[in-house]
């Protein structure tokens, strides 16, 4: 399970959220977002990466516009996916 907060983003730069838990992997390795080398956000810091309960943050990039993005998380075994809104 993946969540954004907040979600949508109002501004350029937001700082975000991400919290979840692993379901059956291992832990949090990685935050991937967006798609073809175009991510929507930047600064990914992991400060948790228990398999029961993971957070991390990020900023959105100052590139996005409008429109709706996935952010991935690789969970060792496991992959979560949520959708991050922008209204910017």
């Amino acid at each position: 399970m993946v969540r954004v907060s907040p979600n949508p983003t109002t501004e350029r730069g937001q700082r975000v959220t991400i919290t979840g838990h692993c379901g059956g992997g291992t832990g949090l390795r990685a935050i991937i977002s967006g798609i073809n080398d175009n991510p929507v956000l930047e600064d990914v810091t992991i400060t948790e990466t228990g398999p029961e309960r993971f957070v991390a943050t990020a900023r959105l990039r100052e590139t996005v516009g409008n429109g709706v993005g996935p952010v991935f998380v690789d969970c060792g075994g496991e992959l979560g996916v949520t959708l991050l809104v922008t209204h910017v």
